[in-house]
């Protein structure tokens, strides 16, 4: 009952972030300079076909009735049309939603894959040439941007060894080099929180009590140590997965990935204010999510705050 209690507070905490959110996407959208209108007839428009086209998306209403419109139509699951794509802003998002949740997933997948490993063999290894050799490696992960390591793995596994494909979708092959660019400094982050957990870890008495009763090492690293160790790991992960989804704005951009992130670009330099709105709103409204999700897990895996 105090877990369940817990977790209803978080769920009712989530609604101020939410109205948050949405206010913040539909405020910061109008401060951008440049008219969407005139962006999409073009400079030889007419004033009539400008005031006829603004009072059709309803732009020409002051800004209060747009954001109350803008709430009843998020309330009905109506987010608008796209100025530019003449399409429903619900049916494009969830046209390129599930690319973006696939390369988020992968890069997440893939950088635990790595820093796991890498996190425990350093802890164990303290102080020797493979706790060393990981920690560079871990430094170089953190000093590329995915910006230069999208452009560097393009040129170097596409271009000149000719291995993967360059950009686009459509095989698990497009999406090794996207979810390894945004995937990298994500590992670098969780190897350094690992291997500092760890070691916090196996100085513990329950672990010199498991050793002591003999138990194998891969056992009390594995199954005690690292499950314990974990723990702070699920915040990090879940908040970093919001950085996960920024950084898809990039790596999609660079390898012409049809996601989420691809689309608010071209929306934000058109102008187009609906389409904008609506893809900032779902990736708002998905790290609300995640940190919720990261917040369960937290119960289930640690004991303590369940009792």
């Amino acid at each position: 009952m105090p877990a369940l209690r817990s977790m209803l507070t978080r769920i009712l905490y989530t609604i101020p972030v939410i109205w948050l959110v949405v206010s913040m996407v539909f405020l910061l959208i109008h401060l951008v300079p440049g008219d969407p209108i005139q962006q999409m007839l073009g400079e030889g428009a007419t004033s009539s076909d400008m005031a006829t086209l603004r009072h059709q998306y309803g732009l020409d209403i002051p800004l209060g009735q747009q954001y109350l419109h803008y709430w009843q139509g998020i309330l009905h699951g109506d987010f608008g049309r796209s100025l530019r794509l003449n399409d429903s802003v619900a049916h494009l998002i969830v046209a390129r939603y599930p690319y973006t949740l696939q390369l988020t997933v992968s890069a997440l997948i893939l950088a635990l894959l790595l820093a796991i490993p890498a996190g425990v063999i350093a802890a164990l290894h303290r102080g020797e040439w493979r706790d060393n050799a990981l920690g560079v490696v871990s430094l170089l992960g953190l000093s590329f941007p995915g910006f230069a390591m999208g452009p560097i793995l393009i040129l170097l596994v596409s271009i000149r060894l000719g291995w993967l494909p360059v950009s686009g979708s459509g095989s698990w092959s497009h999406l090794i080099l996207p979810a390894f660019t945004m995937g990298a400094s994500l590992a670098a982050i969780l190897t350094r929180m690992i291997r500092t957990a760890m070691l916090e870890e196996l100085g513990q008495d329950y672990i010199r009590t498991a050793r002591a009763k003999g138990l194998p090492e891969r056992t009390v690293v594995y199954k005690h140590a690292l499950r314990n160790a974990m723990i702070p790991v699920l915040t990090l992960v879940g908040l970093q997965f919001g950085a996960l989804l920024a950084g898809a704005i990039v790596t999609e951009t660079i390898f012409s990935w049809p996601g989420l992130g691809r689309l608010t670009v071209s929306a934000i330099s058109n102008r187009d204010y609906a389409l904008v709105q609506g893809c900032m709103l779902a990736i708002g409204l998905t790290y609300v999510l995640v940190n919720l999700l990261t917040d369960a897990l937290y119960v289930v895996v640690n004991p303590r705050i369940r009792s």
